[in-house]
């Protein structure tokens, strides 16, 4: 039994470990130890595991979605809206990838919405449109079909650092229509 829970807790570590490192911001997850020099066990484990390319502390922070606000999982037959700020950071982006990992947006469409060419109201408060139906504004167009997830990577950010209070809000996932 114990040998059982043993490996079954180091499988779940390794292949999610949301349980050890994750920083979550309503349906955003972050692991930012992960860029550290010295990542504890658990996130080292994950990065061999994963071999991936991680941004250093200093270059960058990664959140990631797979669910909406209410906790349902995104699901490209359905359109969603993003309402609200990103922490401070000098730039960012927001892509739409399958589980695999590979981004999802359409053949004739930016691969990426990017803060430089987002349009924001006037408190600054900025209002995305996902999914493969034509929205007005600012729109990520996407292909496909099933789950997918949302990444939205921060550079040069002061996010869990301390500094500034706006530091701990994210854009609010809400479900439109689906089809």
């Amino acid at each position: 039994m114990a040998l059982c829970t043993g490996f079954g807790l180091s499988y779940y570590a390794l292949t999610d470990g949301r349980l050890f490192g994750a920083a979550e911001i309503g349906p955003w997850i972050s692991w930012p130890d992960l860029g550290s020099s010295a990542p504890n066990p658990y996130s080292r484990g994950h990065l061999t595991r994963e071999a991936a390319l991680q941004l250093g502390r200093a270059e960058g922070l990664q959140f990631v979605s797979t669910t909406d606000n209410a906790g349902e999982p995104l699901n490209l037959s359905c359109s969603y809206t993003l309402v609200g700020h990103v922490p401070v950071s000098t730039f960012w982006t927001l892509v739409a990838v399958d589980p695999q990992g590979r981004n999802l947006a359409a053949s004739d469409a930016e691969l990426s919405l990017r803060s430089s060419e987002v349009v924001r109201d006037n408190e600054g408060v900025m209002t995305l449109h996902v999914g493969r139906f034509l929205s007005p504004g600012n729109w990520l167009e996407l292909k496909g079909e099933g789950a997918f997830a949302l990444r939205l990577t921060l550079y040069d950010t002061t996010a869990f650092s301390g500094f500034g209070s706006n530091n701990d809000t994210m854009p609010t996932i809400t479900r439109g229509d689906c089809a």
